[in-house]
């Protein structure tokens, strides 16, 4: 059986995450480690239950759903990893993909700390564009109104039935009065992830992947950018690169793992937001989770 670990990014951060790691080895020392560099107790913002005043300790302020998202998945792989346990290949949903280049031993763990810390900021601060979610359309409408939309992309191609679309907030309002879906619902967020309005921030990001080493991958590790097998560092950081300013191919990265007939996908994470879209899209294919210290199996 070939088993990939995927892991998810902003979307399935949730209250109460951090105590569900909380006896696992390493959690302790991570968390202090990341809350040190961020300059904030990151084990209490993941569990704080009420509506933080200052959103500076709003475990939904990107500039802090990255890292504790991150910091949660990777005790989480390493523990299944300390098991015994390995996957074939691994691919992340945008944050993820950082845990999965840390997970096939790209990225050192204080790498990716002070990566994510710069990558965070950069997208926080963006403040350019506005993100809708999309469910229940025609593929062939939503491709043809895109196509004609100026200042509009597909941020996210999640799945057959799921896409994020990153534009203008005009944009964004003239696509939702003309395509026919089920939902239409403008997101949260501090700007227009994965599109060309990432752009000032993505050249800013690339200068600072230049001073960081992309160590050859121990398996495979499936991009966002360009959803292929990969066993190349340089090629990764290519790719790396661009994941900015370009959409997550989410959906076709789903069939490049479908081809495989005796498939089992784990889901690496807090909640089943990716497990979701796969029991969604692919058919006769193994999914699993894991999300506390008491599953660290599969």
């Amino acid at each position: 059986m070939t088993v990939a670990w995927v892991f998810p990014g902003q979307g399935s951060q949730k209250i109460g995450m951090a105590k569900q790691v909380e006896s696992l080895p390493n959690t302790k020392e991570r968390f202090s480690y990341a809350s040190e560099i961020f300059d904030r107790n990151l084990f209490e913002i993941c569990e704080l239950n009420s509506e933080p005043i200052n959103s500076q300790y709003d475990l939904n302020n990107t500039k802090n759903t990255q890292i504790c998202l991150f910091l949660v998945e990777s005790i989480l792989l390493d523990s299944l990893k300390a098991n015994g346990l390995k996957p074939n290949y691994v691919a992340g949903h945008s944050l993820g993909e950082i845990t999965a280049l840390y997970c096939a031993d790209v990225f050192s763990f204080e790498d990716c700390v002070s990566l994510i810390k710069v990558r965070s900021q950069l997208m926080a601060n963006a403040g350019k564009g506005f993100m809708a979610a999309l469910i229940g359309f025609d593929r062939t409408q939503l491709d043809l109104l895109v196509e004609k939309t100026d200042d509009l992309v597909i941020a996210n191609d999640n799945s057959s039935s799921q896409v994020v679309l990153s534009g203008s907030n005009e944009a964004l309002d003239k696509f939702s009065k003309e395509i026919t879906c089920k939902r239409f619902l403008k997101l949260n967020v501090s700007g227009a992830f994965h599109s060309p309005f990432m752009n000032e921030p993505s050249v800013k990001f690339s200068e600072y992947l230049k001073n960081i080493n992309f160590k050859e991958p121990s398996f495979p590790v499936i991009s966002n950018y360009k959803p292929s097998l990969c066993k190349d560092p340089n090629e990764l950081k290519r790719r790396f690169e661009n994941q900015m300013c370009h959409g997550v191919r989410w959906r076709e990265t789903m069939d490049l793992m479908s081809k495989d007939s005796d498939l089992h996908i784990v889901e690496i994470g807090p909640s089943n937001v990716l497990s979701g879209l796969g029991k969604r899209h692919l058919k006769n294919v193994k999914i699993s989770q894991v999300s506390s210290s008491d599953q660290i199996t599969y």
